[in-house]
């Protein structure tokens, strides 16, 4: 699944092809998705629009349109936006195609149909059902030692999972949230509700850290994720934990470990995180 890094890859990637172009018609190939498409407000709210920005919030790419109003792609689990010249045939999961005149596309390309793609308005965006539990930004001021010490607090709950709850920061996905803790030296069973200030300091700079150097590697690439213009993503070469179940810590050299967590594999060294 797209995470934070890959989806501000593929915003970056979006920006210079698309910026004041005008979006001149849209095809809907298959409307079910992880949720109905509504076809009439497409073709009433986003055909004749320009784009005058690309935002992210959380994983979700928000399209800024004039007159004001808002597209919002989500890119599900394998999801991916391809920014092109116009295409003689549809592939079979090519279910979104919009026209930006006679020699540009953008197409919606979901395997899986757990995307989303939908139009609200400006004022409507914060109050919107996906977007007003989200926590912070990761990358923002917002997100800070004091402030996940305040949330943590009274809480008892593994620190991996406290950081994959969208509700108290958006974005860290598993393998992020894998690779944090182990830059910050903390176990991922560790409870919030025994960590310190300074051990909160040491999370929220490794989360940054290692968002930061992933969308610089242009994101993660295991399986279905490309940027918009088909490239795989990098960081997969520098993970120091993720994947290295039983290889040696690259700190201490003892092998790494792996445990299940909510459902999701969680990898660590258990003498260098506490």
């Amino acid at each position: 699944m797209p995470e934070l890094p890959e989806v501000e890859t593929i915003r970056i990637g979006l920006i210079q092809g698309l910026i004041g172009r005008r979006l001149t018609a849209v095809r809907v190939r298959q409307p079910l998705l992880r949720e109905p498409v509504d076809v009439a407000a497409l073709q009433t709210h986003v055909v004749g629009r320009t784009i005058q920005g690309i935002d992210r919030r959380a994983k979700y790419l928000l399209f800024r349109l004039r007159p004001a109003g808002v597209l919002v792609f989500h890119l599900g689990m394998t999801g991916r936006l391809w920014l092109g010249k116009p295409q003689p045939q549809d592939a079979p999961h090519d279910h979104l195609i919009f026209q930006l005149g006679d020699d540009l596309e953008l197409r919606f390309h979901d395997t899986r149909r757990f995307g989303m793609c939908f139009y609200t308005t400006v004022r409507a965006l914060p109050h919107h059902p996906r977007f007003c539990h989200l926590g912070p930004e990761p990358l923002s001021s917002a997100f800070s030692a004091a402030y996940l010490e305040q949330r943590a607090r009274g809480l008892w709950k593994p620190v991996k999972n406290f950081l994959m709850d969208a509700a108290v920061v958006v974005g860290v996905g598993n393998i992020y949230a894998s690779e944090s803790l182990y830059l910050a030296r903390v176990h991922p069973m560790r409870q919030v509700g025994t960590l310190r200030r300074r051990q909160w300091a040491r999370i929220c700079d490794a989360v940054k850290e290692v968002l930061q150097a992933a969308i610089e590697a242009h994101g993660t690439s295991f399986s279905d994720y490309v940027d918009s213009e088909g490239r795989r993503g990098e960081f997969q070469n520098r993970l120091l934990v993720y994947g290295r179940e039983g290889e040696p810590c690259r700190r201490d050299g003892l092998p790494i470990r792996r445990i299940v967590q909510a459902g999701r594999s969680t990898f660590y060294c258990p003498r260098c995180q506490r």
